[in-house]
């Protein structure tokens, strides 16, 4: 029965973190489609995070309420930065790449994450190299696998492989966004919008594991982050919106897409993350990223009549390899908890047999040796 349970433990991180990509794919795909529709980023980022706050806001009233640490200034300030870099500007940065390029490169781009928190792990202190060790070289070079796959993936097309050649759908129709319109010869502007959510998606699993070790409780603390995360998003739209009909949500999808981020991404992945960032670390957390792209890209070849080619497939069989090298690396640098135990015990024995040995002018009875020797 023990045993069960530890191999329940075990899988729960990484079984919870693919469901996370599950979702976040889910989202690049229903996002598309409302912006698509005519949806503004800003809005759409603004109600999403409207959303996520008010029902994590009830989740760590509901859980935590009795148990909650103290709230001080520099938790304050870490859940703005962790709103900041992980929710609003990450999430007008990443759906500004899909609507100036395109949904492939934006999921493609975000390949990166773990290359960027590997480096920002390694100078704040949570990774060390270790090139001396098997663990620690497979870490790096499960991080280039990956990240050769992902540019694989990106640039390179070869053979177009059609899996659907007997389906016809198309959810896009002929609809055209006017700000994918004008988005035309301004490409190199979402290149570098997908570079920056990188970057901040990269920043917050930093500043989660600060704040995770500092508030311990991850309902609370995703609830204000999404909080935080909700104010900024909805003061940047009203700034920066002129379209008032914006904020109307005139369709399904639209309605669809809002709900759906802000449930399934904004509460529970957000949850997820700060969860698993505490167990197992930023860098963990974010070689994960990877399979949301090995979903994407044949849920948009079937629904969103993006085509699919030879250099997708390899290059994301090459993420896959990445991903488990490094896995496998982060689970042996992790020390067995039977190990702290045996050494507490061989230390107890030591501090036995110093004694008995040192005390040479007491006369030991052999009721004494025998219990010496039952703790040995």
């Amino acid at each position: 029965m023990n045993r069960t349970v530890k191999v329940v433990q075990e899988l729960k991180p990484p079984l919870l973190m693919m469901l996370v990509q599950v979702a976040y794919a889910g989202n690049t795909v229903i996002a598309s489609l409302a912006i698509t529709d005519g949806m503004s980023i800003k809005v759409f980022s603004a109600y999403r995070h409207i959303w996520g706050a008010a029902i994590t806001v009830i989740l760590a009233f509901i859980f935590e309420r009795k148990n909650r640490p103290k709230l001080t200034w520099r938790v304050l300030v870490m859940t703005f930065f962790c709103g900041l870099f992980g929710g609003s500007l990450f999430q007008n940065l990443f759906f500004t790449a899909v609507a100036l390029v395109s949904a492939t490169y934006a999921n493609a781009i975000l390949n990166m994450i773990p290359v960027v928190t590997f480096i920002l792990s390694f100078l704040c202190g949570y990774e060390k190299l270790n090139l001396h060790t098997a663990a620690g070289k497979a870490k790096v070079m499960g991080t280039i696998i990956g990240v050769s796959g992902s540019m694989m993936l990106s640039f390179l097309k070869g053979v177009e492989i059609n899996i659907w050649k007997n389906i016809d759908i198309n959810l896009m129709h002929k609809k055209h966004n006017t700000q994918i319109i004008a988005s035309d010869g301004k490409e190199w502007i979402g290149v570098l919008c997908g570079i920056g959510c990188c970057f901040s998606f990269s920043l917050w699993l930093i500043i989660q594991a600060k704040l995770s070790k500092e508030y311990p409780r991850h309902h609370s603390s995703t609830s204000l982050m999404n909080s935080m995360a909700a104010l900024q998003a909805t003061l940047f739209a009203l700034c920066f919106e002129k379209d008032w009909n914006q904020w109307k949500l005139p369709s399904a999808i639209r309605i669809l897409s809002a709900l759906y981020s802000g449930i399934a991404v904004t509460v529970f992945v957000n949850i997820v993350t700060s969860w698993c960032v505490r167990k197992r670390g930023p860098l963990y957390a974010s070689v994960f990223n990877p399979l949301a792209l090995v979903i994407v890209a044949p849920t948009a070849s079937l629904l969103l009549q993006n085509k699919l080619y030879l250099g997708t497939v390899v290059g994301a069989a090459l993420i896959v390899c990445g991903l488990y090298m490094v896995l496998w690396g982060k689970s042996k640098e992790m020390k067995p908890p039977t190990d702290l135990v045996s050494s507490e015990t061989e230390l107890r024995r030591t501090e036995v047999v110093v004694v008995s040995a040192n005390d040479k002018n007491e006369h030991v009875s052999n009721n004494q040796v025998n219990s010496i020797k039952a703790t040995l």
